[in-house]
């Protein structure tokens, strides 16, 4: 249950890694006219434009999950969108760059993820990608925890498993090798994010990863759940204002 306008309340922050993975990519020093780019989750697509018109790109698909989150795309000439699902998009033809911001954490087995996804990348073409790797950071484990616990537990539409599916930056860095990427650049950056209090951690994750408890419960229930997340999770967070929130992400690019 994606609210583009909470998912936008730390906007500038969740903005830093895409424009850092950006910087990653490999320049053609030809026109790209004929370039053909897929954003997979591409929420509100107000990025995916910022990539269309940046590589000049003669066509790019964003793909999303969310409806909400799409009712907000752009209208831009050579820029199409389209409500899929990651797991289950087969493009009709490949693409020359394949791209993803903060969307693949939510798809399990990464080996075979990123072996068909190498499908979908034309000769000489290029993957690149973005997602949060804070999964050992209290706000993910005392999420998880209060999942357990009644009523949640019990009350869950579907039940929640903590399997978070990332590998290791060496990890990807030979599953790229792997596929056949000739070249490659894997790193895991912490982003040092400045919140203007430790409760506003919380308005954080109500906007990314909360929403997949919140689509497992009630209403009733997640503000019950809410309540007793916040209880649990704030005396593990410093007192301090600005609270000095850390968070880790992996970028990994590879060109065959």
């Amino acid at each position: 249950m994606w609210n583009p306008n909470q998912y936008e309340r730390f906007k500038a922050e969740r903005d830093l890694p895409f424009f850092d993975l950006m910087g990653m990519l490999r320049r053609d020093p030809r026109p790209a006219r004929s370039m053909r780019v897929l954003d997979l989750g591409c929420g509100t697509g107000e990025l995916t434009s910022v990539l269309h018109r940046d590589l000049g790109a003669a066509e790019t698909l964003g793909i999303d999950s969310s409806a909400e989150m799409l009712a907000r795309a752009p209208n831009v000439p050579g820029l199409r969108f389209e409500k899929a699902n990651i797991e289950t998009f087969a493009p009709s033809a490949p693409f020359d760059l394949v791209w993803s911001n903060a969307a693949l954490q939510w798809v399990q087995d990464h080996t075979s993820l990123f072996a068909r996804l190498t499908k979908f990348v034309a000769p000489g073409g290029q993957i690149a990608v973005q997602m949060p790797a804070n999964f050992d950071y209290p706000t993910h484990v005392i999420a998880a925890k209060v999942a357990a616990e009644a009523p949640f537990a019990e009350g869950a539409a579907t039940p929640y498993r903590r399997d978070f599916p990332l590998l290791t930056p060496e990890g990807y860095a030979k599953l790229l090798y792997d596929l056949g990427y000739t070249k490659q650049c894997v790193r895991l950056q912490v982003y040092a994010h400045l919140l203007p209090s430790r409760e506003d951690v919380v308005e954080w994750v109500k906007g990314s990863l909360l929403t997949d408890y919140q689509s497992r419960l009630s209403p009733e229930l997640y503000e019950l759940f809410l309540a007793r997340y916040k209880e649990r999770l704030l005396p593990e967070l410093a007192d301090t204002r600005p609270f000095f929130y850390p968070f880790k992400r992996l970028l990994i690019w590879g060109s065959r």
